[in-house]
């Protein structure tokens, strides 16, 4: 099984100009090409939450699937996933601490190329003291194995390279490479992450740098290619040569 994946925290569609163009990002997207997509700080104003989700996954040919975090009389905020594989199960998870601003996780199972994966994507909190207890949250609902793959995206907001939220995860996902993301204009810090168990599945861990990229917002997307030869809770063993096949009751929905 060969896959490409991406994280994307799309800064709610405005870019570095001050400007919102959803536009931008479905280019930078287009680019990208891959597989599955997480997201984080998608924004969708207007009395359906979904609109702007759905006009991408339209576009991309793809599957988007919601995770809202916070809502307000100005919308809806959070994260989501678009992906090429027909999704079987989504669950949403409260990761918020205390009084600080509202966090969450979007979990969904999908049937990839015979066998079936666990993708997540999260952003974790700006505090030192709410991501730890975030991450262990994470890991509580996500029940890793390495009989499976599990794949966990997203902005983890963790700047120290020895950040306590980030040692809790390595303890399942290893440490993989983590290329700097942010800020756009010069990226110092690896903000945005990849995580994948087993943690030899992970390949090719990249900054998609481009015009596009450098302007539609301000974090990087971060893309890896993850290659997973056997699957042994289905007793199935994946070949090298199995290329992905886009289902017409798969691609351009939407799932709030």
């Amino acid at each position: 099984m060969r896959v490409q994946v991406a994280s994307y925290n799309i800064h709610r569609g405005v870019g570095r100009d001050g400007r919102y163009n959803p536009g931008r990002i479905l280019r930078v997207l287009q680019e990208v090409n891959a597989d599955i997509v997480a997201l984080q700080e998608v924004d969708f104003p207007g009395p359906h939450p979904h609109h702007f989700l759905t006009w991408l996954a339209a576009q991309l040919g793809m599957t988007a699937v919601g995770g809202p975090v916070r809502t307000s009389a100005a919308g809806t905020y959070g994260n989501a996933l678009l992906t090429r594989y027909p999704v079987r199960n989504v669950r949403r998870w409260d990761l918020s601490v205390g009084r600080h601003e509202p966090r969450g996780a979007l979990a969904a199972d999908m049937l990839c190329q015979g066998a079936m994966i666990h993708v997540v994507t999260t952003h974790l909190g700006l505090w030192p003291t709410e991501r730890p207890r975030q991450a262990t949250k994470l890991l509580e609902g996500l029940h890793v194995t390495e009989e499976e793959l599990t794949i966990l995206m997203g902005d983890l907001n963790e700047w120290q390279l020895w950040g306590k939220s980030l040692r809790v995860l390595r303890k399942v996902f290893g440490a993989p490479v983590s290329p700097p993301t942010f800020p756009t204009a010069w990226p110092l810090l690896a903000l945005d992450r990849i995580w994948v168990s087993p943690p030899r599945a992970l390949f090719e861990v990249h900054t998609h740098q481009s015009r596009q990229s450098r302007t539609a917002s301000d974090h990087l997307p971060v893309k890896a290619e993850i290659r997973f030869e056997s699957v042994h809770g289905t007793g199935s063993v994946m070949r090298e040569d199995y290329e992905p096949t886009p289902t017409s009751t798969g691609c351009g929905r939407s799932m709030l």
